[in-house]
């Protein structure tokens, strides 16, 4: 049996949302070289993150390079929450899907020139509803609430509008964001297994997506994002900017370096990667669907993004930035091993 994730309470997240706007309040401008303050989210697509944290990864790839940096974490729920604290001086580094990335990439062109840093991996993030004659997207009506992380603007958010133009045509590629609210994945997790709220779909991610599956017979997918753009995608990556990539070099470098290594450990060891993700996020989902999740097939944990441009492409097509990306170069900081992604 698998059990319900551990939620946090609206009060819970009411109260980490002030603290964020205080923190940001009082953030420096800019970070010192040696200190790293990075955004996590919710969920396995960020495995890579608990990973370096538990293992002391960035802590010790600055000291191989001379430096003691200081590493902080700040939990938070959806793009904008991320792309706010990134903006606000309270993060160094932000986590969140590809689409928050194109958004500040093109609003921030010419000024903090935000750009990708790396991806946390290939997953596929599904749609799934508790309704058992949602079959499609289409079969979606007035009256289903579809729960994701942050609407019209997380990757979740942009792949159910390319969907829906694939379906409707780009001029009703919102057509869904009237049914969209937001809310944090556990507590959409929540509300599809129990049923009897007006969430009736969550387009969620890894493992709270398995975890619906597996806990509510009525649950099915009705959208895998892999279908929708085409086969494995990197949905969520790391990004910062230029000022904090010109200016903390070593930091920078140490970052980067602890991910591929945290990508590595995982491949090798995914049984201790599992064990790593139950204690940093406090979760008490059953390590077997767990482990099945981490080992998919579907899955991949690795720097280089792949399959992030067509959305970006999309995004642009139907007004949503108004810069059009090119090439991976473009939304991304150069290095060797991000330059042989898409």
């Amino acid at each position: 049996m698998t059990k319900r994730p551990t939620l946090p309470t609206r009060r819970q997240a009411a109260a980490l949302f002030a603290g964020l706007s205080l923190l940001a309040a009082a953030a420096p401008a800019r970070a010192a070289e040696g200190q790293l303050r990075i955004a996590k989210q919710f969920g396995v697509v960020y495995l890579l993150l608990n990973v370096a944290e538990d293992q002391g990864l960035i802590e010790k790839h600055g000291r191989q390079a001379g430096l003691d940096i200081k590493v902080e974490y700040l939990q938070l729920s959806g793009g904008s929450a991320v792309n706010d604290a990134l903006l606000s001086g309270s993060v160094d580094i932000g986590s969140a899907g590809v689409g928050p990335l194109f958004t500040l990439w093109d609003r921030t062109r010419g000024r903090q020139n935000v750009r990708g840093v790396a991806s946390l991996g290939n997953f596929p993030y599904y749609l799934v509803s508790n309704r058992p004659e949602v079959r499609t997207i289409a079969d979606l009506t007035d009256k289903d609430r579809i729960a994701l992380p942050a609407v019209g603007v997380s990757v979740q958010a942009r792949i159910l509008q390319m969907a829906s133009a694939k379906l409707w045509g780009d001029k009703d590629f919102a057509r869904l964001d009237r049914n969209s609210v937001a809310l944090p994945h556990p507590e959409a997790a929540a509300a599809i297994i129990k049923g009897g709220t007006e969430i009736t779909a969550h387009f969620g991610n890894p493992p709270f997506q398995e975890q619906e599956l597996a806990e509510n017979p009525n649950a099915r997918v009705v959208l895998s994002s892999y279908d929708v753009q085409g086969g494995p995608a990197s949905s969520t990556v790391l990004y910062a900017t230029e000022k904090f990539h010109q200016n903390s070099p070593k930091t920078y470098r140490a970052f980067v370096d602890a991910l591929d290594e945290a990508a590595r450990f995982i491949a090798a060891d995914p049984e201790r990667a599992a064990d790593i993700y139950l204690k940093a996020n406090n979760s008490r989902i059953d390590r077997a669907l767990l482990l099945k999740v981490i080992t998919s097939p579907e899955v991949s944990f690795k720097v280089a993004p792949q399959n992030t441009l067509g959305l970006g492409q999309f995004m642009h097509r139907v007004g949503a930035i108004k810069n059009e990306p090119k090439g991976l170069d473009d939304y991304f900081f150069v290095d060797p091993r991000i330059a042989a992604g898409s």
